[in-house]
């Protein structure tokens, strides 16, 4: 099977791995090898990127690019080891990407700490380390999520910091340029809430839940970019040959910008292997939806599975053979938003086992 519809029959979940820190990324190599990722925000923890090995945790690549610590920051030179990572993506070309946006707790930006980190995978070494300067993302960025152009020329960042932005990359020149910064499609909503559990959730200070432009994918042919910001509900997108044309020249390509109908609050986008189909992780209902892109802006999300153990339901990968998987990051029960929470946060990896 190499690909996944929406139209397949009734879904459940199926546990993966447990881990006891925090995960957000998730990626399956078309090997089928899988590997996660658990960024700094609440815990100083040992390992921060890791192939998931019969059920172990190995750090990736090595321990030496894991030695990073907050507590010894002045002992370990941040280009080359891992500050904050938030994802981790195999680009189906042999090769593992590590976007580290270098904010420990979602907050300061460690100097040279922010870059995409591009991995080898039938050596496990470092080839290629792309460093973004403050022109790309400036302090405030928060770095987020990534996707590569079926050539494997270019490769699409959302930045989900106080100002959110759509960052393209040049992977052959190194050359980084930020669009949309500002941008109404790139931004939290103004006056809206994101909820769970039934209530609004926020943080002790009162704040309620702040990121932009976070999720991010491509349709099946590459021809159009897809974003959304976590505090909003709706769906934007924009022709890739604009990001890769005129925007790679520094030319504004706002006017390129299409709203895309409402996917409601939603953290992990897929559009799986093949299809028009569009995953959604819907945060606010422990659940997972699925939009058939090729409806236009006014198809609807409907649930393909929904379980109270989809605590925040996070990032999602396809593996070879179809399979899909997503982490759990629990956001809403870490010490974030709870400060009685442990800073080492229990959360999970799941894939979704289809009926028939």
């Amino acid at each position: 099977m190499t690909s996944t519809s929406a139209s397949k029959g009734a879904c459940t979940i199926e546990l993966v791995a447990d881990f006891g820190h925090q995960v957000t990324g998730i990626s399956v190599s078309e090997d089928n090898r899988i590997f996660v990722n658990f960024p700094r925000w609440t815990e100083d923890n040992a390992i921060s990127v890791a192939e998931l090995k019969d059920g172990s945790l190995v750090p990736y690549p090595d321990e030496a690019w894991n030695a990073w610590r907050n507590a010894k920051k002045d002992e370990v030179t941040p280009h080359d080891h891992w500050v904050c990572v938030q994802s981790v993506v195999a680009d189906g070309r042999g090769s593992l990407w590590v976007l580290d946006p270098a904010a420990p707790a979602q907050s300061h930006m460690v100097d040279q700490g922010a870059k995409l980190v591009r991995i080898d995978l039938s050596t496990d070494k470092v080839t290629q380390t792309i460093a973004f300067d403050e022109e790309a993302a400036p302090q405030g960025s928060y770095l987020n999520d990534v996707r590569f152009s079926q050539d494997g020329k270019y490769a699409y960042i959302t930045d989900s910091g106080v100002t959110g932005a759509i960052l393209v990359v040049d992977i052959g020149a190194g050359k980084t340029v930020r669009l949309l910064d500002g941008h109404p499609s790139t931004q939290m909503k103004k006056g809206f809430n994101v909820k769970v559990d039934g209530e609004v959730l926020r943080r002790p200070d009162g704040r309620g839940v702040e990121f932009s432009a976070d999720g991010i994918e491509l349709s099946k042919d590459g021809d159009y970019l897809y974003w959304q910001a976590i505090k909003g509900e709706d769906l934007y997108r924009i022709p890739t040959a604009a990001l890769v044309g005129a925007g790679l020249r520094g030319e504004d390509v706002s006017g390129q910008v299409e709203a895309y109908g409402r996917n409601g609050v939603s953290d992990g986008l897929l559009v799986a292997r093949g299809t028009d189909d569009m995953y959604l992780s819907a945060v606010e209902d422990n659940a997972i939806k699925v939009r058939n892109l090729a409806a236009g802006p006014s198809g609807e999300p409907r649930i393909v599975v929904q379980d109270e153990r989809l605590r925040w339901p996070d990032t999602f990968s396809q593996g070879p053979d179809g399979t899909i998987y997503v982490t759990t990051s629990h956001i809403q029960d870490s010490a974030l938003f709870k400060p009685d929470a442990p800073a080492a946060l229990p959360t999970q990896l799941w894939k979704l086992v289809f009926a028939g």
